[in-house]
C-alpha cells in the first residue's frame, strides 16, 4: 500500500470505519502476504526454459532454488509444501495478532489475507510448476486449504499448552515428523514465533494495518538463547 493510498484509508476509516474496512484489509494485507511468502521464497530456473525438465525428490516434488535460514541453515528442500509450511508460521503469527482487532475488523483481515496466500499460490503454481490445468491446480489448492486448517488448530493448541506442545506442532507440520530432526533448530523456530508474537502483541493496530509490518531476522538469531543452559538446568548442575 502506497503511502497516498494509506493516507486515504485513513481517512475513509475515520468517516466510516466498519464500511470502509474491507478495503483498507484488501490493500494492506496484500503487503503483508509478500513479506509472509518471502521468508521462504524459491524460484525454479528451469521453469523458464523451453523443454528443461525440473528436479524433483523421491516424492516427486519439484524442487527449486533458494536461500536463507529455512533452506540453509535448517535444510529444507525448496519445495512448495515447504514454502507453504514456512510461509504460514508467518501468517499464523499476523493472524493471532489480527483476533486482537475489534471483533467486527478481525474476521475481515484474517479472511483477506488467507484469500492473498491462495492467489499467491495458485500463481507460484502456475509460473513455476507450470501446472496450467485447473482441475489440477484446484486439486493442490484444497490439499492447501486443509494443511491450514491442521497448521491453525496444532498452533494454537501449542500456543496455549506450551513451548514442548508448540515444538511437536511445528515438527508434525513444517518438518513432516521426519525422524532425523535438529532438535535445537527446532526449539529455535519456537523461540522466534515466541519472540514475533511478543513483537506484535507490543505493536499498535495501526502499526499492524499499515501493511509494513517486517519480522525481525530469522530463527538463527535465537541460537544463543537456546544453547544457553535454563535456570532450572543450572540448579541441577548445582545439586
Amino acid at each position: 500500500m502506497t503511502s497516498r493510498s494509506a493516507s486515504v484509508a485513513q481517512a475513509f476509516r475515520k468517516r466510516a470505519p466498519i464500511v470502509t474496512e474491507t478495503y483498507v484489509a484488501y490493500g494492506a494485507t496484500g503487503d503483508l502476504i509478500k513479506e509472509c511468502v518471502r521468508q521462504g521464497d524459491y524460484t525454479i530456473p528451469q521453469a523458464a526454459e523451453n523443454g528443461a525438465e525440473i528436479p524433483t525428490d523421491e516424492t516427486g516434488a519439484h524442487i527449486g532454488v533458494g536461500t536463507g535460514w529455512w533452506y540453509e541453515s535448517l535444510g529444507l528442500q525448496p519445495t512448495f509444501i515447504n514454502w507453504a509450511q514456512i510461509t504460514f508460521i508467518h501468517m499464523y503469527m499476523l493472524q493471532v495478532r489480527f483476533r486482537m482487532f475489534p471483533d467486527t475488523h478481525a474476521s475481515v483481515w484474517i479472511q483477506h489475507l488467507t484469500n492473498h496466500l491462495f492467489y499467491t499460490a495458485e500463481d507460484r503454481l502456475v509460473v513455476w510448476h507450470k501446472l496450467n490445468t485447473n482441475s489440477l491446480r484446484q486439486k493442490y489448492l484444497k490439499d492447501l486449504f486443509a494443511q491450514w486448517r491442521a497448521v491453525l488448530l496444532s498452533y494454537d493448541e501449542g500456543l496455549v499448552k506450551g513451548d514442548a506442545m508448540l515444538a511437536a506442532a511445528i515438527w508434525r507440520n513444517l518438518l513432516a515428523g521426519r525422524e532425523d530432526v535438529d532438535f535445537e533448530k527446532l526449539a529455535e523456530i519456537v523461540a522466534y514465533m515466541r519472540r514475533e508474537l511478543r513483537r506484535l502483541d507490543q505493536a499498535s493496530d495501526d502499526e499492524v494495518a499499515g501493511g509494513k509490518w517486517k519480522f525481525n531476522s530469522n530463527p538463527g538469531r535465537e541460537a544463543d538463547t537456546v544453547a544457553r543452559p535454563s535456570a532450572a538446568m543450572k540448579r541441577d548442575d548445582k545439586a
